[in-house]
């Protein structure tokens, strides 16, 4: 496999929100556009209530799927009463990426201050899919997939980039 070429990957979006449809969800919609933009294929996008069963039952159905290569989930990262996707998918995960999070508040830092210190964005891979689960805020979704996410999907970001390990997730 030459890495001189870009290879689509299949992603699925989940958007965790009590308030918003898919008619309105700009954040989800974000991400399904962006990685479409990318060359990635949509391979399914929900929208689930911030319930840890309900978004497990998803997510892991996901996972499940050979074909499926990542999932971004949106949504439910906060402080509130309702926020409960870390508590929800970390315990699907086999490997924490912490260099994720770590990477994402330091560059939140840099946009919204202190305020960063708030997100419980994280990352890792179950099955052999990462998993990259984000504030809700668009602005937040965008920080991630332009700063962080789309290089790393693509196989031809030097020095190295997750796409390149897809062959060996599951040794």
């Amino acid at each position: 496999m030459g890495y001189d070429r870009f290879i689509p990957l299949d992603l699925c979006v989940l958007t965790v929100s009590d308030t918003r449809t898919l008619d309105d969800d700009a954040s989800g919609d974000y991400l399904a556009q962006a990685a479409q933009q990318a060359g990635h294929r949509l391979a399914e996008r929900a929208l689930v209530r911030d319930d840890v069963y309900q978004m497990r039952a998803i997510v892991s159905r996901w996972i499940a799927e050979a074909q499926v290569d990542g999932i971004l989930v949106t949504g439910g990262t906060g402080f509130t009463g309702r926020d409960s996707t870390p508590e929800a998918l970390a315990p699907l995960l086999d490997k924490q990426m912490p260099g994720f999070g770590e990477l994402f508040r330091a560059i939140s830092f840099e946009e919204i201050g202190g305020s960063s210190m708030q997100s419980r964005a994280f990352a890792g891979l179950a099955n052999g899919t990462f998993v990259f689960c984000l504030p809700g805020s668009t602005s937040a979704c965008r920080t991630a997939w332009e700063k962080l996410i789309r290089a790393q999907l693509d196989l031809r970001t030097r020095p190295c980039n997750l796409a390149a390990l897809r062959p060996r997730l599951r040794e």
